[in-house]
């Protein structure tokens, strides 16, 4: 099986950024867990990162030709304002995991709203970075 993993703005910068939040795990930290992720369950990951939303909506769109099984993605404050992502990733029919680091419920008002989720067929939030993980599992069950 082949995923995608999509990061948004600012999630490189895991580990400098607000660590109270986001915890001091690196990026690399989170790409590594990914690819052994992958390892474990024979399958390939792919992980890409932009803070540009249209980089985010013309690799969603390439994933429709790539041969791309699955995606996971953190879209990051573009979860709260990108009709423009929710509507690439509306049109990609594979299974769709929206993913947040921390628990976008318990945050500031406008984290609480997510333009992107209901292009996705579900949405984990709050679980640190094992959430990516476990977007991962739902993905490889369905």
């Amino acid at each position: 099986m082949k995923l995608l993993v999509i990061n948004g703005p600012n999630l490189n910068f895991l580990g400098i950024r607000e660590k109270g939040i986001y915890g001091t795990q690196d990026y690399q930290y989170l790409l590594d867990m990914i690819q052994e992720k992958a390892k474990a369950e024979n399958c390939e990951i792919e992980t890409f990162q932009s803070s540009h939303e249209g980089a985010i909506i013309d690799r969603i769109q390439e994933a429709y030709f790539d041969g791309t099984q699955g995606i996971v993605i953190n879209p990051g404050a573009y979860t709260h304002y990108s009709y423009a992502i929710r509507d690439a990733l509306a049109s990609i029919v594979v299974p769709k995991v929206e993913i947040h680091i921390s628990d976008i419920t318990k945050r500031e008002e406008f984290r609480k709203i997510s333009v992107t989720k209901d292009a996705c067929d579900y949405q984990i939030y709050g679980k640190g970075l094992d959430g990516y993980l476990m977007a991962i599992d739902y993905i490889l069950k369905r």
